[in-house]
């Protein structure tokens, strides 16, 4: 006999459209009842557009019916439109007064090194006498305040707006800065949506040139969130040489098309390692591959940041190599990374 469980188990299959989590951890589905082969399911949902209840309602059909012994599977939806939330404008796109661009730093998936590009770069174009922020959006493993040697907390200017922190010129706002050491952030899709309008309209950013996004890896709620919440200008993705990172740059670049921010650029991070001693070059997970793929997706290529050993040193120290050594090989490739940075933003 078909149970509760196992239906509830199998509608986790069924993701909310635009989001990685499925309706079943998002508490959309109310009420399972099985009756011999038939089962109907209850749902409630918190929207005004229609098509999504819609989109939920066959996909969860189908799941259904793909279950062993069920004859009629029927989904049953109720929809009602969000209330704004009381002193805040809801989840309006809208631009950030007094930044006059917003980048988003991205990766297809984890492990290249993007926050530590991100870092580097903001240290970097602070450096030209730019105003610089830097936003981190990865709610669950923030690595900001790390790597920027940044632990105080940052205070309140009125009831509804928190000042940033700042170190090495660069404006700061972190989840890092808001909870308890090593305290995990164990929160629904929802929250991370509300916690991502707050850090981007909520945080005193102006005046700023330039405000730079963190994104968490992958193509999941936060950012979603970050290009529902405000207009970007423009998008960059890290990736490494090797082909498991290349082949999710697609999906990177697609996320970003799919929600109408343009491709600023791509940069391959991890691009070979020379020896100190030796001088002999390795390409340790292989080479050239980022510039390949950005001529196949018509997009710009950056620059290439080699592996050199100070990057891990002053990103685990809170001193990006920018910073405490500008003029070294490491620093250098920032730095020139940084200048094509603006120029296509320009």
């Amino acid at each position: 006999m078909l149970t509760d469980n196992q239906v509830r188990e199998a509608l986790k299959q069924v993701k909310y459209p635009g989001f990685t989590r499925d309706i079943v951890s998002f508490g959309i589905v109310k009420q399972v009842a099985v009756s011999g082969g038939d089962v109907a399911v209850t749902m409630q949902l918190t929207t005004g557009d229609p098509k999504i209840g819609a989109q939920i309602r066959a996909d969860a059909e189908q799941v259904l019916r793909q279950l062993p012994g069920v004859g009629r599977a029927s989904v049953e939806i109720s929809a009602q439109a969000p209330a704004p939330a009381a002193g805040h404008v809801g989840f309006e796109k809208r631009r950030v007064p007094g930044v006059n661009k917003i980048i988003a730093v991205a990766s297809g998936k984890g492990g290249v090194g993007k926050s530590t590009v991100a870092v580097n770069l903001a240290c970097a174009l602070a450096q030209t006498k730019l105003k610089i922020g830097l936003m981190d959006c990865d709610i669950y493993g923030p690595s900001v305040p790390l790597m920027m040697n940044v632990h105080e907390r940052p205070t309140a200017s009125d009831p509804d707006h928190i000042n940033p922190l700042s170190n090495y010129g660069v404006k700061l706002m972190s989840m890092g800065f808001l909870v308890e050491g090593d305290a995990p952030v164990i929160w629904r899709g929802p929250m991370i949506m509300k916690a991502v309008q707050q850090f981007i309209h909520d945080v005193n950013w102006a005046p700023l040139d330039v405000l730079l996004v963190d994104l968490p890896p992958g193509t999941g709620d936060a950012q979603l969130s970050l290009a529902q919440v405000t207009e970007l200008d423009g998008g960059v993705i890290v990736t490494t040489p090797q082909d498991a990172s290349l082949g999710v740059v697609r999906k990177g670049i697609g996320m970003f098309q799919k929600v109408h921010v343009p491709i600023t650029g791509l940069i391959e991070n991890m691009s070979y390692f020379v020896c100190p001693h030796c001088h002999t070059r390795a390409e340790i997970f292989d080479h050239g591959g980022g510039r390949r793929e950005a001529e196949r997706q018509h997009v710009p290529f950056l620059g290439e940041v080699p592996i050199y050993p100070e990057i891990r040193a002053g990103g685990d120290a809170g001193v990006p190599v920018v910073v405490g050594a500008p003029e070294s090989p490491a620093g250098k490739a920032f730095t020139e990374i940084a200048r094509a940075l603006l120029e296509k933003i320009k």
